[in-house]
């Protein structure tokens, strides 16, 4: 299927949600994420949520992360259209973007090779770890400047599709995707 066609179907099925289950399907994400094999390291990239598109609330990912004492990196969107990387501390203050994005104001920026796992948002997802953001190219540049061996986690509130058909040599696939019911692993070819 076609981004564009899975962007439209997955925006109109993420409408529907209330917030009761959007609120019970994150903290069921949140619980699969316990069972993959990823916490032995250091610096883990996490997305905040735009509420208004209804994406999985992270608080309950965020809550694990400073439970087991690790360095916590949040993204925000640059003049250049690229996403910039800062610590997320007891200090750090957040503004919500144009985009509905809270970002950091200010803080200690963090070089993309020093991150050890990235979860990553998503709109859908296939059997063979490709991904549909929001068709900006954020996550694909950002991921493409992280260290070869960096964990791609995908978030989904939804099951894979089959094949997403047009797909770029840019794109960057995940290695993981955790949905409320499931776990899906993308060895390496």
């Amino acid at each position: 299927m076609l981004k564009k066609t899975l962007r439209e179907k997955y925006s109109t099925l993420r409408r529907a949600f209330t917030p009761a289950l959007l609120s019970s399907q994150s903290i069921s994400i949140a619980n699969k994420l316990l069972e993959l094999p990823v916490w032995e390291f250091e610096f883990y990239h996490l997305f905040l949520p735009i509420h208004n598109k209804k994406e999985i609330d992270t608080s309950v990912v965020l809550s694990i992360l400073h439970g087991k004492d690790k360095h916590v990196v949040i993204p925000k969107v640059a003049e250049s259209n690229s996403l910039e990387h800062f610590l997320l501390t007891d200090n750090t203050r957040l503004k919500t973007s144009k985009w509905g994005v809270p970002e950091p104001v200010d803080g200690i920026m963090i070089d993309p090779k020093k991150l050890d796992v990235v979860f990553i948002p998503l709109l859908a997802f296939d059997k063979t770890g490709n991904r549909v953001g929001y068709g900006k190219g954020f996550y694909d540049t950002f991921l493409s400047l992280c260290r070869e061996d960096v964990v791609k986690i995908g978030l989904s509130l939804f099951e894979p599709e089959e094949k997403i058909t047009d797909t770029h040599q840019s794109d960057m696939p995940l290695d993981f995707c955790v949905t409320p019911g499931a776990i899906y692993s993308f060895p390496k070819s």
